[in-house]
Parts: C-alpha cells; sequence; structure tokens
C-alpha cells in the first residue's frame, strides 16, 4: 500500500496550540510522524533577556496559552530566590487558590477535549461551560480572564476582591454536585469507552527514558511524584490531598486521573479559603527606586512547580542587571510532545492521533519557546 503524508493541525480542534503533527500513514496506520512546533515561534526565552525583570511579568503567561499562572509562578519563585524575598504569608495562600482554580480548568478543558475526536460534543460544551465559570472567576481576581500576570516578584498584583471567597466556594459545590455526572459524560460512556481502554499506552519504560513526569509518569509507575508534595512550595505542605498513581497507563487511567485531581483541587481550595490569614499580600521589591530599573542580585536559580501536565521549571541567570542573562524554560510536556511523537505515535490508528495528543498532554507552545 502506497504510503501518504498526512497533518494533524496547526488549524485543527484535536491540535492544542499552533503546530503541526506530520504522519506518514499506510492505510489507517500512522508509521513515522514528527512534531513541526514552531507555527508561532515567538522565542520567550531570548525575548527575556531582552526584557527588565518587572516588564518579563507581561511577557511570560505566553509561554503556555491554556495554562499561564504556572509560568508566573515559577517565574516569581526564580526571582524571589535570587533576590532573597520573602513572600508575605497571605500572598502564598493567594497564589495556591489561583494554582489550584488553574489546574482545575486546564483539566476540564482537557476532559472536554476528548468530545471533539469521538463526536460527543455534549461533554465538550460542559466542560467549556465550567471552564468559562473559572474564568469569571478570574476576572474578578485579577481583571483578566486569561492572561492574569497576578502572580509576581514579591507576591501577589493585589488582594483578593471582596466577596469572592462566597463565589469560589459556590463554583466548587456545583462542581462537586456534577462529577458523577462528568463521568458518566466521558469516562463511562461506552462510545468513549471504546476509543481510551486499552489503547494509547504509556508504559514505564517509555516514562523514564523520555523523562515523562505529571499524570503520565504516575499513571505508569505508581509513584506519587508530585512536585507539590516532594518539593512543597508556597504552602502546600500545610493542606492536605492525595496524589492519583496507577501501574496501567492507558488512556483512559490518564483521563481518570486527571478527574480525580479535580476532586483533590476542590479539597484544597477549601482548605485555603479556610486557613488563609489576614495581612499583607505583596512585598515592594525595589525600595530605594523605580521598579523598572530594579537590579536583581548575581546568581542563578531553578524553580519548579507542578503543573497540570507534570515538572514545570524555569532557570533563571542574573549577572547583576536590570534584566535576566539567560532563562531556560523547562516545558512539562517536552518529552511527549517532542520525542513521544516521533517516537510512540507511530503504530497508533489515524482516527486515534488527536486522541493520542490529548491524553498524553500535550501543550505545543510551551516546547517552542
Amino acid at each position: 500500500m502506497k504510503e501518504m503524508k498526512l497533518f494533524l493541525g496547526p488549524q485543527h480542534p484535536g491540535m492544542h496550540g499552533n503546530a503541526s503533527v506530520h504522519m506518514y500513514v499506510e492505510g489507517d496506520i500512522i508509521k513515522k510522524a514528527f512534531l513541526l512546533p514552531g507555527m508561532l515561534h515567538r522565542g520567550f526565552e531570548k525575548g527575556m533577556e531582552r526584557h527588565t525583570w518587572v516588564n518579563n511579568i507581561s511577557l511570560i503567561p505566553r509561554v503556555c496559552v491554556v495554562e499561564p499562572d504556572i509560568n508566573e509562578m515559577a517565574f516569581a519563585m526564580g526571582v524571589e530566590k535570587l533576590a532573597g524575598i520573602e513572600v508575605p504569608e497571605r500572598a502564598h495562600w493567594i497564589r495556591m487558590i489561583v494554582l489550584e482554580l488553574a489546574r482545575i480548568s486546564i483539566h476540564l478543558m482537557a476532559y472536554g477535549g476528548l468530545g471533539s475526536p469521538t463526536g460527543l460534543y455534549t461533554l465538550m460544551y460542559h466542560a467549556h461551560t465550567d471552564r468559562n465559570s473559572i474564568l469569571n472567576i478570574f476576572e474578578k481576581i485579577t481583571g483578566h480572564r486569561v492572561y492574569h500576570q497576578y502572580i509576581v516578584p514579591g507576591g501577589v498584583r493585589k488582594d483578593l476582591p471582596v466577596g469572592i471567597e462566597k463565589d469560589i466556594h459556590s463554583f466548587l459545590d456545583d462542581l462537586e454536585s456534577r462529577y458523577e455526572e462528568y463521568r458518566d459524560l466521558g469516562i463511562n460512556n461506552s462510545t468513549i469507552l471504546a476509543r481510551v481502554t486499552d489503547t494509547i499506552m504509556l508504559p514505564a519504560h517509555v516514562v523514564w527514558e523520555l523523562g515523562v513526569t505529571g499524570i503520565g509518569m504516575r499513571s505508569a509507575v505508581n509513584k506519587a511524584y508530585d512536585i507539590r508534595k516532594v518539593m512543597p512550595y508556597a504552602r502546600y505542605d500545610q493542606v492536605e490531598f492525595e496524589v492519583p498513581v496507577s501501574d496501567y497507563s492507558d488512556a483512559r487511567c490518564r483521563v481518570d486521573i486527571k478527574l480525580k485531581e479535580v476532586v483533590q483541587s476542590i479539597g484544597i481550595l477549601r482548605q485555603c479559603l479556610e486557613k488563609m490569614p489576614e495581612g499583607p499580600v505583596r512585598v515592594p521589591v525595589n525600595e530605594h527606586g523605580q521598579s523598572m530599573r530594579w537590579k536583581v542580585k548575581k546568581g542563578h536559580a531553578y524553580s519548579v512547580v507542578e503543573s497540570s501536565r507534570g515538572e514545570f521549571g524555569y532557570y533563571m541567570v542574573s549577572d547583576g542587571g536590570t534584566h535576566p542573562y539567560r532563562v531556560g524554560v523547562r516545558g512539562a510536556s517536552y518529552p511527549q510532545g517532542l520525542l513521544g511523537i516521533e517516537k510512540y505515535l507511530p503504530g497508533t490508528r489515524l482516527d486515534d492521533a488527536a486522541l493520542w495528543v490529548d491524553t498524553m498532554g500535550v501543550c505545543s507552545p510551551e516546547i517552542d519557546r
């Protein structure tokens, strides 16, 4: 049978971000594949060197469109390490609220993403409606729906608005009450089950070979390796939550873990709202001059957080000036998104290519950065 070249993306409902998977198929089986992520190359890492430490606050959320807050957190933590900044106690808890709302948002978006390649759009509509409710909360907290520019070196940009705790509790109660309905719409639906059970496997040896972290790792090797647990930041060491794991990583298992993580995030958010103290939310980074002229001490630091896709880190070098000397971003989906597509997408049925990308947790903008 003659080999044919087909494309998944950049304009495709199953492609996450401006990237294209080039696939060579025989019949309906993918024989070769590689990712071309540079459809919207923006050069973030070099761009950060041309911006001041403060200017970069508006640049970094754009590294990953669907989950900008983890970039803000990793960047802020790195700068705080370099500059020796102590973050106010209340700010730690507010940061956790933002991060866990973001985690629920991206898990809902990924879960709803199952609807497009399987033709069950009802699931997608429900998930995106609830995600929109989170964006409404973000707009009240930060003034922005997507790029929040809220977690900044020294704390958060401003305090929580009056009454937002009630809005968050109301949303969490509503979402939790429909958890079983979500499972019935998606992971318990016979149509989706037929597409995700015992397929799109991620064996343990592939996890170790590629360096996969996050749900991909935890679903395959039965280890609760979560940065929030093993290297706690903010105040994650002061809240109780479980890390769902498995030793059989088919597509269904990874989706199931995402839903279980939503339940854990709901619990974390309720604890944050209960334990969060009063007090200041930000310390000035430059007490003796304009913030745009702020100079960060010479040195280097690596800061890492747990994104919805795994370990997300920033390595930053300062030469003591007003601009970063060097910034390196460790995108969580780099291993499976770049290396995994080339080595392990081949052998997959063509109609499962979009499901492969969705359930492996690929975010192409953070790969080409």
